[in-house]
């Protein structure tokens, strides 16, 4: 039983969401909901019910509904009041969820007309497309979740970028993006297998993808600009001795063994592009899981013919000096990723806007609510996952690999092969 696009999404006054997941990430996303205007949080499916109950319940505490914990994903799917999905479980369960979606849908179970996801889409080319098929074939007006391109200021810096200065002197050429911090908070992330890769997986899903978007002109299809060519190179920094091996197996146990199955904690990737004009722009990205600095930072650089922009995430207007005198528990209160709690720390007093989560979902809710495409989709996630293993096979083999990549639709990095 099928039904056709929209069937059930008449501009809803108010979005009701179910998120499939309770996580970090689910928490995150949950937090920078409060706001965002003509959304309810009805419902919550994961695999720990402690977890669940906790997240209903911060529902209810932060105003956003009347949050349901539900102990199996069909019957989320099945409730009456969940009209869209947000998708936050480990990247090596998405696609067995959004085929349980998908079957819910298509057998008339569910009324959900409406998904996101969080990034990255899927582990490989293969699985990321197969996520599209799904979702289109489920009718579903779907969301790639990739906070970065909603970032404060990359949305205010690329409007700046565009109207005065590449409206003058040419389009930007150069987009450079790096993310850092010193390791995942999950046992998963560290798993090759799970993941899907190491820190290149990760986060070079962010700034591929935050680049690809400042370089391409204002309202032009992303498709714009083409892929011609990628070149990749990955590194064992800092987790493979002995020291912080022996620290990832205590605090995650044996699942995380980087004496044996290490995951990359360094990647370099360069892209080159094509716009419709012919004229090549270029993407320089880096991203490390061995950075200890105040915690996590994002930096961006746009350059053009006659400008420059440029955006460090831990260069804030407030900060805070503490002395030793001053004790206290870890925690994560200032700063994503936190490193420690003296000394001079800058604070990101909202990190859900700064990071572009509430941006981001306040755009999902109106785009989902109203009938719209998304800024970003499946799509976009796709072309992220076709240059994330298109870097990994260039590091692999130490040679640039060309585009199109139609052979590597089953390619699996070295650091996820089971059997490796």
């Amino acid at each position: 039983m099928g039904r056709e696009l929209n069937d059930f999404a008449a501009k809803k006054k108010r979005l009701r969401v179910g998120f499939i997941g309770s996580g970090f990430i689910a928490e995150f996303h949950l937090k920078s909901m409060i706001n965002v205007r003509n959304v309810d949080v009805t419902a919550v499916f994961g695999l720990d019910p402690e977890r669940c109950r906790r997240f209903s319940s911060l529902v209810t505490e932060l105003g956003l509904g009347d949050c349901t914990a539900y102990s199996t994903l069909e019957d989320l799917l099945g409730a009456d009041d969940v009209d869209a999905v947000w998708l936050l479980t480990p990247n090596h369960t998405r696609l067995e969820v959004m085929k349980v979606i998908h079957k819910e849908i298509l057998e008339g179970r569910s009324k959900v007309f409406s998904i996101a996801c969080e990034k990255p889409l899927a582990r490989t080319i293969g699985e990321a497309r197969e996520m599209v098929r799904l979702a289109e074939e489920a009718s579903l007006n779907h969301g790639y979740l990739e906070n970065q391109v909603f970032c404060t200021p990359v949305l205010r810096g690329k409007e700046i970028i565009w109207r005065r200065a590449a409206s003058t002197t040419g389009r930007p050429y150069l987009a450079r993006a790096a993310e850092e911090h010193s390791g995942p908070h999950s046992p998963w992330f560290w798993q090759g297998d799970k993941q899907g890769g190491g820190v290149l997986s990760d986060m070079m899903c962010h700034s591929v993808e935050v680049a690809r978007h400042l370089l391409t002109e204002p309202g032009a299809d992303r498709k714009s600009l083409r892929v011609k060519e990628v070149n990749g190179s990955t590194a064992n920094l800092k987790w493979v001795r002995k020291h912080y091996a022996d620290k990832l197996i205590e605090q995650y146990g044996p699942s995380a063994n980087y004496h044996e199955r290490p995951s990359e904690d360094f990647a370099r990737g360069t892209v080159l592009l094509e716009d419709q004009d012919g004229n090549e722009v270029v993407i320089e990205a880096t991203t490390s899981w061995a950075y200890v600095g105040a915690g996590l930072r994002i930096q961006l650089e746009l350059l053009g013919p006659e400008y420059s922009m440029e955006f460090n995430s831990l260069n804030t207007g407030l900060k805070i000096f503490m002395s030793r005198e001053v004790s206290g528990s870890e925690g994560h209160d200032l700063v994503e990723k936190q490193n420690a709690e003296q000394g001079l720390m800058p604070v990101l007093e909202d990190e859900p806007g700064v990071y572009g989560y509430t941006d981001e979902n306040r755009h999902m809710v109106e785009c989902f609510r109203k009938g719209e495409t998304p800024l970003e989709t499946f799509e976009d996630g796709l072309a992220v996952v076709e240059i994330l293993m298109g870097l990994y096979r260039s590091a692999e083999i130490g040679a640039t690999v060309k585009f199109p990549i139609e052979d590597l639709t089953n390619y699996v990095p070295p650091v996820a092969r089971v059997n490796a």
